[in-house]
C-alpha cells in the first residue's frame, strides 16, 4: 500500500504533538527559574479534566453505540490505564527525571504490549515477536539503570512510574485490540474521557486547584502548556490518529512510536535538559525491538 505524502506529514505532525507533551507537563509545573505553579497532580487533573470537555460532544454521541452489559468494564479499564493513570504517573515522574528520559522509556510500550498479551489473554506470539520483545527488554534495562543515574533528584520512584505509565498503556491498547477492536478509536477515546469528566471534576476541587489561579505567579503560562496539552496534545492528537488509521493502516499509524522519543529528546535539549550517550543506545536498542517485533516476514 502506498502512503501519500500527506499522511506521512500528518505522522510527522503527530510525532511533533506527542512528543512535545513531555516538556508542556515540565512547562505547566515549573516556570523558567525552577519555581512551581501546578502540582505535578494538579497538571494531571487539568489535563484530564479539560479533553474531557473537550470530546464531550464526541463522547454523548459515540456512548450511545456501546454495549454496557458487555463493554463496560473495558470502557472502564481504557479509561483508567490508557488515560487517568498514565496523567498523574507521567507529572508525578517528571518531577525527578527529564522530559526527554520520560519520552524515551514511554517508547517501551509496544513491548509491553506483546508481554501482556502473552501472559494476560494467551495470545501467541511468533519467534520474531519474542526476539524482538527480549531485545526492547534489554533497551529497557539500560534506559532505567543509566537514567538513574542521569535522575535529577536520584530517586529510582519517578522512572519506576514512567515504566508503570507504559504498562498501563500497555494493558489499555491489549484491551482495545481483544475486546474493543469492533468499535471506531475515536469513539473508545470519546467515550473513555466521558467517564472520566465526573471523577475529574471531582478531583479539581480535591486538588485546590482554584488556590493555584488566585495565588500563584506565571500561572498563565503554566496554564498555557496545559491547555496546548489537553486540546492539542490529546483532543486534536486523537482526531489525526484516527485520520491516519482510517485511510492508512494501524501499522503504518503505530509506526509514530520510533519517532515520538526523538522529538522528546530534541526538545529537551533546547530546554537544557542532559542525556548521555549510554541512554541514547538504551532507546535504539528498545526502539530496534519495537521494529523487529511489529515487523512482517515476507
Amino acid at each position: 500500500m502506498k502512503i501519500s505524502a500527506k499522511y506521512w506529514l500528518l505522522l510527522l505532525l503527530l510525532s511533533l504533538i506527542w512528543g512535545s507533551s513531555f516538556i508542556l507537563m515540565k512547562t505547566a509545573m515549573y516556570n523558567d527559574e525552577g519555581a512551581s505553579i501546578f502540582s505535578s497532580n494538579q497538571v494531571a487533573t487539568l489535563r484530564i479534566l479539560i479533553a474531557s470537555i473537550a470530546l464531550l460532544p464526541f463522547g454523548l454521541f459515540a456512548i450511545r453505540k456501546v454495549n454496557f452489559k458487555k463493554d463496560l468494564f473495558s470502557f472502564v479499564i481504557v479509561a483508567l490505564c490508557g488515560n487517568l493513570l498514565p496523567a498523574f504517573l507521567f507529572t508525578y515522574a517528571e518531577t525527578g527525571i527529564t522530559s526527554g528520559l520520560a519520552g524515551m522509556l514511554n517508547s517501551t510500550t509496544p513491548i509491553f504490549t506483546i508481554f501482556i498479551a502473552l501472559i494476560i489473554f494467551n495470545d501467541q506470539i511468533s519467534a520474531r515477536q519474542f526476539t524482538g520483545a527480549f531485545i526492547g527488554l534489554l533497551g529497557v534495562t539500560a534506559l532505567i539503570y543509566f537514567g538513574k543515574q542521569n535522575s535529577l533528584s536520584g530517586e529510582w520512584s519517578h522512572i519506576i512510574s514512567v515504566v508503570c505509565a507504559t504498562l498501563c498503556y500497555a494493558i489499555s491498547l491489549s484491551v482495545i485490540r481483544y475486546k474493543l477492536s469492533h468499535y471506531k478509536s475515536l469513539d473508545i477515546a470519546s467515550v473513555a474521557f466521558l467517564l472520566l469528566l465526573i471523577p475529574a471534576i471531582g478531583l479539581f476541587f480535591l486538588e485546590d486547584t482554584l488556590s493555584v489561579f488566585k495565588n500563584t505567579e506565571d500561572v498563565r503560562n503554566g496554564f498555557g502548556s496545559i491547555l496546548i496539552l489537553s486540546l492539542i496534545g490529546t483532543a486534536l492528537a486523537l482526531f489525526i490518529f484516527n485520520t491516519i488509521i482510517k485511510n492508512t493502516s494501524a501499522l503504518f499509524a503505530s509506526s509514530v512510536t520510533y519517532f515520538i522519543p526523538i522529538v522528546a529528546v530534541i526538545i529537551g535539549l533546547f530546554f537544557n535538559e542532559r542525556i548521555n550517550g549510554p541512554q541514547i543506545g538504551g532507546m535504539l536498542i528498545a526502539l530496534m525491538g519495537v521494529f523487529i517485533a511489529n515487523s512482517k516476514k515476507h
